[in-house]
């Protein structure tokens, strides 16, 4: 009985129909971890994080870490494209502009951070700060 009365709401099942246009085809808005898929690995040394940048030049790539939050910033501006000019383009799926994502990643040796970037992929190492045993802080109780 629930599921008839649910199916006589033809208002509710209009509103269902936007679900088969739910693919990027309608959708010019996709966050950039769609676009900066991300790896973060960690050992006792360092993390590691690999990122997928196709397409980035390394000149439009910047990198950050203030306060324990790496930054990675990636610009790309348009290409030519000879369909674009006639205007026979019917959908594109490249984006043009700015993309940026944060992770946050504690105790970093800043000075010590190397980065590489290859085939569309940028791999960053940040090497862990090395706490120093005799300074740790810790009193002895006589």
């Amino acid at each position: 009985m629930a599921n008839e009365l649910q199916n006589r709401n033809l208002f509710d099942n209009l509103m269902n129909m936007r679900n088969w246009m739910n693919d990027d085809f309608f959708s010019d808005l996709t966050p950039a971890a769609d676009h900066m898929k991300t790896d973060v690995a960690e050992n006792d040394k360092n993390y590691s994080v690999k990122i997928d940048m196709p397409g980035f030049d390394k000149k439009d790539i910047h990198i950050s870490y203030a306060n324990n939050i790496l930054t990675v910033t990636g610009k790309r501006d348009t290409v030519d494209d000879e369909a674009d000019r006639d205007g026979n383009i019917l959908h594109s799926e490249r984006r043009y502009g700015q993309m940026s994502r944060q992770y946050r990643l504690p105790d970093v040796e800043r000075k010590n951070i190397k980065a590489h970037y290859d085939n569309g992929v940028l791999a960053i190492t940040l090497p862990k700060r090395v706490e120093s045993v005799e300074d740790d802080g810790h009193i002895e109780i006589d």
